[in-house]
């Protein structure tokens, strides 16, 4: 249910309405201005969205460890969902912050109130995703995780339909998108404190010997993850899924991000169909999560994102050799949806089956800045694709060839062992 609260904030401020709008009101300014440097208005969302992935790389680790060390991992998902739904929803004073205090100002605010959300919906996902090896089996991870995905898929479905009607309702589009931030994140605080707050148990506290000081809690937090690295290292089974990981989930991550630039450029679809689209992606993946969540079942877990990633070279190839009209673009993202959802899922609980409980939180951090830190690399190639062929079509090819070297490294891991007794996570 966690996934149902925090995927609000994805799917309708990330994915669909805050860059557009923070892009079009710094478009009035011209540049934005921030100590001397000058920020051109389209760049200012990318640049959010870096500054708030490279926080993430200095703190996720320390977050993830000062949970695991203490035992505090419930009091850190819920300080950290709370506070970021409560920046979420300071995204409404965007545009009486520019009357309040000028534009340049004003959009400075804005984006800082984006960094801080952003930053604490990673950090309460890391701490969210740990919760696998506390409430589920290795047998059961599958399900559990494909689960928790198509909960989030549909929950931020759900609320980006209702944000939707804000449109219809009010007259003014930037009223309805600003009641729309406001509302988003509601839609986190309220549902995390109706399900994770109330339903999850505390940890017992760890014994620790002596008197707890704050000097040796910032000492063990930043040596942590450096000897975890090591681990990892030596693992050379997770290490070997780890890098497999890295790769392919930032070749999705590009499909995501180019696609509507595709379709637009060269379909030459509409905000309407393009809106439509995402609806439709958004509720069609929360089915194919639960068709992979029982393909791992039979087939293993490791061949069940095999089969994910055939069916994403597939669907890359497809739309640079057919890809031609709107109808060809919702056959394609059928099939997208289809493993879009199953892919995260399987790839969460895979990576929960080769870590061991006691560095999960840690462990898991890491994970979340694999599926952001390397989101730069796909793009990276897409773009040097576009400047050296000058087609956006035949870019689509080096997007292709990560999605195959990245299969060709998932052949190479082994499925780990599954172990232990079942644990009940139902209600």
């Amino acid at each position: 249910m966690y996934g149902w609260a925090n995927s609000a904030f994805s799917t309708v401020i990330v994915s669909t309405l805050f860059g557009p709008y923070i892009s079009n009101i710094a478009a009035g300014l011209g540049k934005i201005n921030l100590f001397s440097f000058s920020i051109d208005p389209y760049a200012f969302y990318p640049f959010c969205v870096s500054i708030s992935v490279i926080l993430q790389f200095f703190f996720l680790p320390a977050i993830g460890a000062l949970s695991d060390i203490y035992h505090r991992k419930k009091k850190f998902l819920i300080l950290f969902a709370v506070l970021g739904a409560l920046f979420t929803a300071l995204l409404f004073l965007s545009r009486p912050l520019t009357y309040l205090f000028g534009k340049n100002l004003g959009i400075l605010a804005t984006g800082l109130f984006f960094i801080m959300a952003n930053c604490l919906f990673g950090a309460s996902v890391a701490i969210y995703d740990s919760y696998l090896l506390d409430i589920s089996s290795p047998e059961e991870r599958d399900s559990v995780s494909s689960f928790g995905w198509t909960l989030g898929y549909l929950g931020g479905g759900i609320c980006l339909a209702i944000c939707l009607l804000f449109f219809w309702i009010f007259s003014s589009k930037d009223l309805a998108t600003r009641i729309s931030f406001l509302f988003t994140g509601l839609w986190w605080l309220f549902f995390t404190i109706l399900f994770p707050l109330r339903l999850l148990p505390y940890e017992p506290r760890k014994s620790l010997k002596g008197k707890v000081v704050f000097p040796d809690v910032i000492k063990e937090t930043i040596k942590r993850p450096f000897s975890t690295l090591k681990s990892l290292k030596d693992s050379h089974n997770l290490l070997k899924f780890f890098l497999a990981y890295l790769f392919y989930n930032d070749g999705i991550q590009t499909v995501i991000v180019v696609a509507s630039l595709f379709a637009a450029s060269e379909l030459k679809a509409g905000p309407e169909i393009l809106t439509i689209l995402i609806l439709f992606i958004q509720f069609w993946a929360f089915g194919g999560s639960l068709l992979f969540g029982k393909l791992a079942e039979r087939m293993g877990t490791k061949k069940a994102i095999i089969l994910s990633l055939f069916v994403w070279c597939a669907t890359t190839l497809y739309a640079y050799l057919f890809l031609d009209s709107i109808r060809g673009l919702f056959i394609l993202s059928f099939f997208i949806a289809l493993v879009l959802d199953g892919t995260q899922a399987l790839s969460r609980s895979f990576f929960s089956k080769l870590i061991k409980k006691g560095n999960e939180a840690e462990l898991f951090s890491f994970y979340q800045l694999g599926e952001k830190g390397t989101s730069w690399l796909g793009p990276f190639f897409f773009g040097l694709g576009v400047e050296m062929t000058g087609s956006i079509r035949s870019a689509i090819l080096s997007v292709l060839f990560l999605l195959i070297v990245c299969n060709f490294l998932m052949f190479l891991v082994k499925e780990p062992k599954q172990e232990g007794s079942p644990v009940s996570w139902r209600f």
